[in-house]
């Protein structure tokens, strides 16, 4: 039902201050973001390492949803946590079978589809469960080319053997020149 955990999402009240903290100090690297007019604030994706990710939330003005937010947690915090489905269908039927309530369905096309389960049903945490194409909300320097499953690179150190992985981004592995041989030897003998 679930794929993975797909991002911790942070409140921030010094958005410029965090995301450099995130990307000067952490080497974080900045995909898809947008503002939300209606509900008056801004997000961002920012991926670390191979497929580890955070979003970063900012009020943009009065009357933004985070307010109340902010009024618990006047450093800012964690908000809430996105679980990656295959199917929000399905998500959304088991937890109607089990009589647990969630709210904020809905549909933005084939790009998002998502529900939240309030922190006093999921144990003091914001669940967002969301489906989507992971790559979409990724920047091209921590993916793979479209269609493309692996890249290799040969460097000083041996081989760099990069997979795209079903969460989007890659998985990377490198080889000593010995390892990749018995690598090779492996795939022939399928």
């Amino acid at each position: 039902m679930i794929s993975r955990i797909d991002h911790v999402s942070l409140a921030v009240k010094d958005y410029e201050k965090a995301q450099n903290f995130f990307v000067a100090l952490f080497g974080a690297v900045p995909g898809a973001f947008a503002d939300d007019e209606h509900l008056k604030y801004h997000w961002r994706i920012f991926s670390l390492g191979d497929l580890s990710r955070l979003e970063l939330l900012k009020s943009t003005g009065d009357g933004s949803f985070l307010e109340n937010f902010y009024r618990r947690n006047p450093h800012g915090g964690v908000h809430h946590i996105t679980l990656e489905t295959p199917d929000i269908g399905h998500v959304k039927s088991v937890l109607e079978k089990k009589d647990i309530p969630f709210f904020g369905y809905a549909e933005y096309g084939d790009v998002w589809k998502e529900l939240f389960i309030h922190p006093r049903d999921a144990f003091g945490v914001l669940i967002q469960v969301a489906e989507f194409r992971p790559d979409d909300f990724l920047d091209d320097r921590v993916k793979l080319p479209a269609g493309k499953k692996w890249s290799v690179h040969k460097d000083h150190r041996g081989i760099r053997l990069a997979l795209a992985h079903p969460g989007g981004g890659t998985c990377e592995v490198r080889l000593t020149d010995a390892e990749a041989a018995m690598l090779m030897e492996d795939l022939k003998q399928g």
